[in-house]
């Protein structure tokens, strides 16, 4: 570590659900392995983590939703010890020493919404301390007893609202120190019309494996992931906006 560097290195993951990892997650990791070398890596999983000490993180594992869990423990493993966190589909294809200078970081999903894929803060940095508010006291399961789905980047969005976000999908700081990065850097597939944005910004990949989605959904996206390559995303993104209109 140098003197420049705040966020400690540190790598935090979740895998909840006991389940075996599939190959997509064992490449990924292998990836931060390979170019993170002088990292430590912390799974949380039902050994290092109470799943009673939330309610909605409880409610969500007994409902098998365990990337809902994530999005709470990501949080808490962010304030209480600092460091970066990854989903477990994110493949690392550069270093990320260069954002460990910052007090915290995140990046846009695409033009409007931020991304929860790579993520990374200071021990106790307000923005993660704000985002775990949220959940304080929040029920997944909603009075009607069906799901509370609303995604994360959802809600880091909004509560970066009010911390002066622009949604334009740039480089910019908020007013609490936070920089935000454009999607290149961290998420640049575009898993909604299937785009790809990869360039020479781009530190990680999202890989979207959308585990807590529908089988159904998850194979739409790769059909359009496959389409994109032949017609283009904005092809596609101009198809469903007619289709929506109609």
């Amino acid at each position: 570590m140098n003197d420049f560097e705040k966020i400690p290195r540190i790598i935090h993951f979740c895998w909840f659900g006991k389940g075996e990892k599939p190959k997509l997650v064992a490449k990924c990791i292998k990836s931060w392995k390979d170019h993170l070398k002088n990292y430590k890596f912390i799974e949380w999983n039902e050994s290092n983590f109470d799943i009673n000490s939330n309610p909605f993180v409880r409610e969500a594992y007994e409902a098998k939703k365990f990337a809902f869990v994530s999005d709470y423990v990501r949080l808490f493993a962010l304030y209480r010890y600092g460091g970066i966190y990854m989903d477990t589909d994110v493949e690392v294809i550069k270093s990320l020493d260069r954002f460990l200078v910052h007090d915290a970081f995140l990046g846009f999903e695409d033009d409007m919404y931020l991304q929860s894929g790579t993520m990374g803060a200071v021990k106790g940095h307000s923005i993660i301390g704000s985002f775990l508010n949220y959940y304080s006291n929040k029920s997944f399961i909603k009075p009607d007893g069906a799901y509370d789905l609303t995604t994360n980047t959802y809600i880091m969005t909004k509560i970066c609202g009010e911390f002066n976000l622009i949604n334009n999908g740039k480089l910019q700081t908020l007013i609490n120190e936070v920089v935000i990065y454009p999607r290149t850097f961290f998420s640049p597939y575009d898993y909604i019309n299937g785009g790809n944005y990869i360039t020479d910004e781009s530190y990680t990949i999202h890989h979207f494996a959308q585990s807590w989605l529908p089988t159904s959904t998850r194979v739409k996206s790769n059909v359009k992931r496959m389409v994109s390559r032949f017609v283009g995303p904005f092809f596609i993104s101009t198809i469903r906006k007619v289709i929506k209109n109609k």
